[in-house]
């Protein structure tokens, strides 16, 4: 018997150890979370965006008539003086190439100008001529005159013989200058581009001058070539006046208003600039977003408020990041938003007491992306659960992460 409860005895024991055992293990263990103190200090609730910064007036100069464009020798960056600096010269284009039937009808007119041109001359010899014998007639009346040998009406028509032929010979001169220009004008027809290559740099050309003052800023035609008018050439502006445009959501847009406070931010400077909002475009535009979602966007402009040594080094189209400030406050009691989760209709976290998590609902104010103001729900010195997993409930066991 002693034996029989010796082994009764050690198998209860061995029993007692594994349910002990079993209980330590299976016993609840308390999840690590990293905690937060909730704490009042500054917050700002802002409309973030990139922007793009750009010259406040741009002026495109443009060809104001077609013709040969000549290389552009300024480089972007160069300065110009308004009305002195010549930008771009343009000069006449050369002639097309004729087609067969083209250049025939251009080699007859040749040779009918100049058919016209020898009878132009010809007339003219002819004028001559009757000049000539128009003023013999014209000297030998005034010598028979005196002795009455002939009539007063003899020598004044002797007199108008001689200035008829005189005029005749004026009209045959002048007719035969315009057969001449006739000829030229019908030689000029068969001039193809290859002699005009012979005239670049001889003629006249027409000077396009700076409209305003200040600095290239793309060249939109820098090579020589033939343009039309109205073709643009240069993009001019004055580096030193630059403005910020941001294009924001319109539900976005409605809740900003000229005046605000704005902070660039990642504009390639060791710290942040101020700058203020000056207008919001009551035009909107369709814009799609980069998962292909068309979206209602509106044109925010922005101006520096730092001097101009600050960010003297931006320039046209440089990308920034502006944050324009909608509210701010100096005592505001916050969290962070990743230790918010909805419960429900409500916004609810978990506070850290006595071990355990403590759900807490909460009524929020304003936000940002990083933190949310608390109205009502939990005090300044709580400590919150950030990254609420689903392994946390009420009354759960919670032990800081190392």
């Amino acid at each position: 018997m002693a034996v029989k409860w010796r082994r009764l005895v050690l198998w209860g024991v061995l029993a007692l150890a594994l349910l002990a055992g079993l209980a330590y293990a299976f016993r609840p263990q308390p999840v690590p979370v990293d905690l937060v103190r909730v704490e009042r200090g500054p917050m700002l609730e802002t409309v973030d965006e990139e922007g793009e910064t750009r010259v406040r007036d741009v002026f495109v100069l443009s060809a104001p008539v077609g013709g040969r464009l000549r290389r552009i020798e300024l480089d972007v960056g160069d300065e110009v003086i308004s009305d002195q600096t010549v930008v771009a010269q343009i000069e006449p284009a050369d002639p097309g190439f004729l087609d067969v039937r083209s250049e025939s009808e251009a080699q007859a007119a040749v040779q009918a100008a100049e058919s016209a041109l020898e009878l132009a001359r010809a007339e003219l010899d002819e004028a001559e001529a009757e000049l000539e014998f128009a003023l013999a007639e014209h000297k030998r009346a005034h010598q028979l005159i005196p002795g009455e040998t002939i009539s007063q009406r003899a020598l004044d028509e002797a007199e108008r013989a001689f200035k008829t032929r005189r005029a005749a010979v004026a009209t045959t001169l002048a007719r035969l200058r315009m057969r001449e220009f006739e000829l030229e004008q019908a030689r000029a027809r068969l001039m193809s581009p290859i002699e005009t290559q012979t005239l670049h740099g001889k003629c006249e050309c027409v000077p396009i001058t700076a409209p305003v003052g200040g600095r290239i800023l793309r060249l939109l035609r820098e090579s020589e070539g033939v343009i039309q008018a109205g073709d643009p050439l240069v993009e001019i502006g004055d580096p030193r006046d630059l403005e910020i445009v941001a294009d924001l959501l319109s539900a976005e847009a409605v809740r900003v208003e000229p005046g605000q406070k704005v902070i660039i931010d990642e504009w390639g400077g060791g710290a942040p600039l101020a700058g203020v909002v000056r207008r919001i475009e009551p035009y909107g535009f369709t814009k799609v977003s980069a998962l292909g979602i068309e979206e209602q966007r509106v044109n925010v402009i922005m101006d520096f408020a730092d001097p101009p040594a600050r960010w003297q080094r931006l320039g046209h189209g440089y990308r920034v990041e502006v944050r324009i400030v909608l509210w701010e406050g100096a005592e505001v009691l916050k969290v962070p938003l990743t230790a918010l989760f909805r419960d429900g209709i409500q916004w609810a976290l978990f506070v850290a007491e006595a071990g355990r998590a403590r759900r807490r609902h909460v009524e929020l104010g304003h936000r940002n992306d990083l933190e949310t103001e608390i109205t009502r729900g939990v005090e300044a010195g709580a400590q919150v659960v950030l990254h609420p997993s689903d392994r946390i409930a009420d009354d759960t066991l919670i032990a800081p992460r190392d």
